[in-house]
């Protein structure tokens, strides 16, 4: 099968590369096209505009930042009407309920299929090809191309046959792991300001309570208060929360987490760390509470 692969940042990059090492012929596109070049070096081939990309291809897979970008290169820049009738789009992003609902639709139109399948884990998973895939839409396609699927992470849960499904589960995963990263903050603060140490704290806490990876990896990133470069960008954070708020209005599901936390990445962002690491959202707490630095 020839696929298309088309975002090549801190996620998009391994994962392209891992898809290198299937049977597959892969063509890549990047808006910054020395991005393509390790990719390059190792057999793809680098398509110079997404629309050629689009026509040479029978499976497109985007993993671009937000629905702004996914419209910019589905709609603008010729990939929707470039694609074949009965090809595949493979959405990888963490995009809004509604922007897939109305892309489904759009790719209905056409005779194309729409594949929802964004990622849980971050640029070093994607690279050890240890991603956890959320896929959603017609289940037969699914089938087709399970095997590419498989290639990119440890394992693919396939939670429904609309495409937006997956992004709901994306967007709900995403506000636990904020919701998380603010209670480490603010426990951090209580233990740090009573005078203890944070990272005999985090050990306790994991191996007691709390082990699962995500506690100690996060967890070990704001006791040692290392937030660059950022592997997920506060940014971005506040780009997801605002998915799950919306998300929650669209359901009539009140979420006052999500609005707290939405106010603590906008403060965040305020001071300048809008390209740290999501997890310097546990400096907010620490400011707070009179030990961090404003």
């Amino acid at each position: 099968m020839k696929i298309g692969f088309i975002g090549l940042g801190s996620m998009g990059l391994p994962m392209a590369s891992n898809l290198l090492k299937t049977d597959h012929e892969l063509h890549v596109y990047n808006r910054t096209a020395s991005k393509a070049d390790p990719l390059k070096d190792k057999g793809a081939i680098v398509e110079k505009d997404p629309g050629e990309l689009a026509s040479a291809v029978d499976l497109i897979m985007t993993m671009l930042s937000d629905d702004a970008a996914v419209q910019d290169v589905l709609f603008e820049k010729g990939v929707l009407e470039c694609m074949k009738e009965g090809a595949v789009h493979v959405s990888m992003s963490t995009a809004s309920v509604s922007f897939i609902r109305n892309l489904n639709q759009k790719h209905r139109e056409r005779n194309q299929y729409l594949i929802s399948a964004p990622v849980f884990g971050r640029p070093d998973m994607a690279e050890a090809a240890k991603l956890w895939v959320v896929a959603s839409g017609d289940k037969e396609k699914i089938d087709e191309i399970r095997s590419i699927l498989d290639s990119l992470g440890r394992a693919v849960s396939v939670v429904g046959e609309r495409p937006e499904q997956a992004n709901t589960i994306k967007i709900a995963g995403n506000f636990m792991i904020a919701s998380m990263i603010e209670t480490l903050g603010e426990s951090f603060s209580l233990v740090e300001k009573s005078g203890m140490d944070s990272h005999e704290f985090l050990e306790i806490m994991t191996s007691a309570l709390f082990g699962a990876p995500v506690y100690k990896s996060y967890g070990s990133m704001i006791a040692d208060r290392e937030y660059i470069p950022g592997g997920f960008k506060m940014k971005h954070g506040l780009k997801d929360v605002r998915l799950a708020l919306q998300a929650g209005d669209e359901q009539q599901v009140p979420m006052p987490l999500a609005s707290m936390l939405h106010d603590h990445y906008l403060q965040g962002i305020a001071k300048g760390m809008s390209d740290h690491d999501w997890s310097a959202l546990a400096e907010i707490s620490r400011m707070a509470a009179g030990i961090g630095s404003d």
